[in-house]
């Protein structure tokens, strides 16, 4: 297969057109307007200050929007199908950040909440949008894993990226169930963020994970991201070999290719293991028992594993400097 260098982020008139980014740029412009409220007007919903979902929200809808439109560039074919799926994904989303801005307005929750008849049916049009976006990034995965863009490192990034989104987004779907003290007495609330505490407790700034319970979104604020993470680190990586003239012997495409792949193993073990660690009830700053003992084996196997690959990739570009020594001599 012939190499083709990755397109950088504005390489494509078509990326530029894309309603993608102009959603993104749009999604960062109400991002400021709503910093802007959340500093003049902090009304506490759920002990939070009202304004920092939808800021949250806004600020991951950009990152994804922009995201996505980077990755249609990648496509060789099904290219107008991915671009006719991006558009109604970039359309649902705009649908779920009405739902929460508007329940941010009226001072209430936008999840969970099926207090009334028109809130409840606002969480079900949300939910609904939202099991569409993960249907259209599955399909456009799809479409990207039988479209390879000739770079080894970036094609696994990619791919590992949109797996581990999906699963990412997937746990979104975990907190929609109902807890056990909510089926014994609903009152308007159906589904939490937290596991073995209530929505609204300490949490960390910003963030608002948990600080005393297990909290789902931490798995699914990683899981998403790898969507971002993988391929970054590919080109990040590519770059680096072609700019410094130490790194290019050493991050040969073979090393950048374990790089990678190491890397999105350890995304995959860090998935995992805080998952369990939220469905244990346990604080993300606060690992005990399995979870501690699990999670400290899995990530020093991983940095055993990466010293390795180092190790082998400087020793290859060393006997390669021994080579070409050999050759110049002769």
């Amino acid at each position: 297969m012939t190499h083709r260098p990755p397109p950088s982020l504005w390489s494509r008139p078509e990326l530029r057109r894309s309603p993608l980014v102009w959603l993104a740029a749009a999604m960062l412009g109400l991002a400021a307007v709503t910093t802007v409220l959340a500093v003049v007007d902090p009304v506490p919903v759920t002990g939070a200050n009202r304004w920092l979902k939808p800021l949250k929200f806004e600020l991951s809808i950009a990152l994804y929007a922009v995201t996505l439109a980077w990755l249609l560039t990648l496509l060789r074919r099904g290219r107008r199908l991915a671009a006719t799926l991006g558009t109604a994904a970039g359309g649902l989303l705009v649908v779920e950040m009405v739902v929460i801005l508007g329940a941010a307005a009226l001072g209430t929750t936008s999840h969970f909440n099926v207090s009334t008849p028109a809130h409840a049916a606002a969480w079900a049009v949300m939910g609904v949008s939202i099991s569409a976006v993960w249907l259209i990034t599955a399909v456009v995965g799809v479409l990207l894993w039988r479209s390879p863009c000739g770079d080894a490192a970036l094609d696994l990034a990619v791919r590992a990226g949109v797996v581990l989104g999906l699963v990412g987004m997937a746990v979104a779907f975990v907190m929609t169930s109902p807890t056990p003290a909510q089926l014994a007495d609903v009152e308007g609330v159906a589904g939490a963020h937290t596991v073995g505490g209530v929505d609204g407790g300490p949490g960390l700034p910003l963030l608002g994970w948990s600080t005393v319970a297990g909290d789902l979104r931490v798995p699914h604020f990683v899981g998403l991201h790898a969507l971002q993470g993988l391929p970054l680190l590919a080109l990040g990586l590519t770059l680096l070999a072609r700019r410094w003239p130490p790194a290019a012997s050493v991050l040969s495409p073979t090393t950048r290719h374990r790089l990678v792949a190491l890397a999105g193993t350890g995304w995959a073990l860090a998935l995992v293991m805080l998952t369990w660690q939220a469905l244990a009830g346990q604080p993300v700053l606060a690992p005990a028992g399995p979870v501690l003992v699990v999670g400290a084996l899995a990530a020093a196997l991983w940095l055993a594993a990466l010293v390795v690959v180092l190790l082998r990739a400087r020793r290859a570009a060393a006997d390669a400097a021994t080579r070409d020594r050999g050759r110049a001599a002769v």
